[in-house]
């Protein structure tokens, strides 16, 4: 984590290329936060919601495309903030313009509350829902009682260093932890999958409802998701390259993994809650339990990346004192919030990231070391860019109407970045 114990009133660190000497992450410690930051329950979840409408068949084509692509992109973004220096507020200044840039900023730090809160509440329910299957924490205030718990973890964290927590806690004691629990659970689902007929359950037509291409967006929303926190991280990077291969292959593995279990569970322990699904597996409890002790990860992840985003607008405060108002405010909105409708919510944001980022990366592709001087000499607003991604927004929300076969997410996508690099080409 930078040291925002200096900051003063004239320094935005979120604006500024981080120093070489303070660049320490290699490849490994890219895939280890990004394989951690990709496990979880919404991940799995997720997963679950492709069944019974497709069959196992196509669900898993559709994990293992959107994967790739997601986890690809997320690599993409990582490369160019490594390479420049810049978190993400700097790559959205150096795109859109500095004063039209606080749109989009402030656009992420609400998605990265949204996500924060889901993440305690996930945390929270899971946590009573272990309590419960041990026989304890029967009585209601156990839920605002786990609820303050995860959030004051958050707090705790937020106030340590970034990159101590990514190197010495997540990549050394966490990750293998997570591992061995998915390891678990996947060789339990998978014996009870052959105790029913492992062929049946492969071959098992899907019922209708969704299709091949909005089912591979709502894969793809996950990683996406992620994109406005990755240049937080990945310019504490040593080398561009290593910080793309190293950010996908930790969340493409990760991504797969998890919503295919999802999957998993959906086939062989069909459920409307996967936690109590998954605590009927043998050990389940166990398993289940490091996994949500690793989902702090993610939590974490939304509130320093979401302090690093409004130090960019009010340098003034920290990124610590940023992080410690958005971990409290996930906190208090995990209390009072119903926060279990995952699908709409996950898909509205991708309409405003998905052609946000094809512009940001049809902008800086291969610009890498050049990008802080572009952002030097912009502009307050930068109409082109601007207009596309705008355009970008209603291209998405209208597909599904005009050519719902095409899904939305991947055109978009497509369509941003082409126009960016079109039109953009000669305003270097």
């Amino acid at each position: 984590m930078p040291p925002t114990t200096i900051s003063s009133a004239t320094t935005n660190e979120a604006l500024a290329p981080l120093p070489a000497e303070r660049r320490v992450f290699q490849w490994h410690d890219h895939a280890s936060l990004w394989f951690s930051l990709g496990v979880g329950l919404l991940v799995m979840q997720v997963g679950a919601y492709l069944m019974p409408a497709l069959s196992t068949q196509q669900a898993l084509a559709a994990i293992l495309l959107g994967s790739l692509i997601g986890a690809g992109l997320l690599g993409w973004v990582a490369k160019i903030a490594c390479e420049s220096g810049l978190a993400s507020a700097g790559l959205m200044h150096t795109v859109f313009g500095r004063r039209f840039a606080s749109l989009p900023i402030l656009l992420n730090i609400v998605q990265l509350i949204g996500w924060g809160t889901f993440e305690l509440v996930v945390m929270r329910d899971s946590t009573v829902a272990i309590g419960r299957q041990s026989g304890a924490m029967t009585e209601a205030w156990w839920t605002v009682a786990a609820t303050l718990l995860w959030g004051g973890v958050v707090l705790a964290l937020i106030s340590g260093s970034m990159v101590q927590l990514v190197r010495r806690v997540i990549a050394r004691f966490a990750l293998p932890l997570v591992v061995l629990s998915l390891l678990w659970l996947s060789w339990q689902f998978l014996s009870l999958a052959h105790t029913q007929g492992f062929a049946a359950l492969w071959n098992r037509p899907g019922e209708g409802g969704m299709g091949v291409m909005p089912a591979l967006d709502l894969v793809i929303a996950m990683p996406i998701s992620w994109l406005p926190l990755v240049a937080d991280y990945a310019r504490h990077g040593t080398s561009g390259r290593s910080a793309l291969r190293g950010t996908w292959l930790g969340y493409a593995v990760a991504n797969v993994w998890c919503y295919s279990l999802g999957v998993l569970v959906a086939l062989t322990l069909p459920s409307t809650d996967l936690v109590t699904a998954l605590l009927l597996a043998q050990g389940g409890l166990i398993a289940l339990s490091l996994i949500l002790i690793d989902e702090v990860d993610n939590a974490y992840g939304d509130a320093y990346s979401g302090a690093v985003s409004a130090h960019s607008l009010l340098p003034r405060w920290s990124v610590r004192r940023w992080g410690i108002v958005i971990g409290t405010t996930c906190t208090a909105l995990a209390l009072v919030l119903p926060m279990h409708s995952l699908e709409p919510f996950l898909l509205l944001l991708s309409s405003v990231f998905v052609p946000l980022f094809g512009v940001i990366l049809g902008r800086l592709a291969g610009k890498g070391v050049k990008t802080p001087q572009l952002l030097k000499t912009a502009r307050n607003v930068h109409a082109v860019p601007v207009t596309i991604w705008l355009a970008g927004i209603a291209c998405y929300h209208l597909l599904p109407k005009i050519a719902p076969i095409l899904g939305s997410a991947l055109p978009t996508l497509a369509l941003c970045f082409v126009l960016t690099r079109l039109l953009t080409a000669k305003a270097d």
